[in-house]
């Protein structure tokens, strides 16, 4: 399945992978249409042998850093594309969060190629991750307002900031944010993350009008919605 996911891995050294994505390297590491992403050959190679996972994965691992990215990325998306899946590991922590990994998100969600995860705490950093969009600066501008005039007058404000933007609301005023933004701020394009790292997790990046289209009546869910700082060209 032509697919990215990221594997977030633990900062100390000395912590275990998180069970689902230990599980799932298990499964797919020796795979031929399997790709392993790391960040440090050395380091991905101490860490993978302390998490018992397979030796001779190793042999398999691409470095992919702000060393190489430039010269491989675009040989990685056409693979991925021709169906394999690729796994993403940075030395520790989440990928694609201030990484190099940010610009392989973005070129997979232009290239349409799906973008998860395995499980990570924050649904914040992790939807700004599954974004693709600039990290640079970014802002976490809580839940949205409930009331008018408040929350047309905030959403206005806050759709003029040329920042990455992260916003919240309540499942069943997700049509209605959508709604707003499709009104207010059409050009802005949106990352929305829907359940993010449950069985029925939807990830979806567009226009509102777009994702407004996708989602259909299924429209009461659990998200993080991420703005992107950069507007679309009219």
């Amino acid at each position: 399945m032509s697919e990215l996911i990221l594997v977030p891995t633990p900062i100390q050294e000395d912590l275990p992978l998180e069970p689902v994505a230990r599980e799932k390297l298990l499964e797919d590491a020796l795979k031929p249409d399997v790709l392993i992403l790391v960040e440090e050959h050395k380091i991905g190679r101490q860490r993978w042998l302390k998490w018992g996972l397979p030796r001779e994965a190793i042999e398999k691992f691409i470095l992919f850093n702000e060393h190489t990215q430039e010269k491989i990325q675009s040989d990685i998306i056409k693979e991925i594309k021709s169906g394999k899946r690729a796994y993403l590991l940075s030395d520790c922590g989440l990928p694609a969060f201030c990484d190099p990994g940010q610009l392989l998100v973005n070129a997979c969600h232009k290239q349409r190629i799906k973008v998860t995860a395995t499980p990570f705490p924050n649904s914040i950093a992790l939807a700004l991750a599954l974004s693709g969009f600039s990290h640079a600066t970014f802002v976490f501008s809580g839940f949205v307002p409930v009331k008018e005039p408040e929350r047309s007058e905030w959403m206005k404000k806050e759709l003029k900031r040329p920042e990455t933007l992260i916003w919240m609301d309540t499942p069943y005023r997700l049509r209605k944010l959508l709604d707003d933004v499709h009104k207010l701020g059409p050009e802005r394009e949106i990352f929305l993350g829907c359940d993010l790292g449950g069985t029925k997790e939807f990830l979806i990046r567009g226009t509102a009008s777009s994702i407004i289209k996708a989602i259909g009546e299924n429209d009461k869910r659990e998200f993080v919605m991420v703005l992107g700082g950069q507007l679309l060209s009219k």
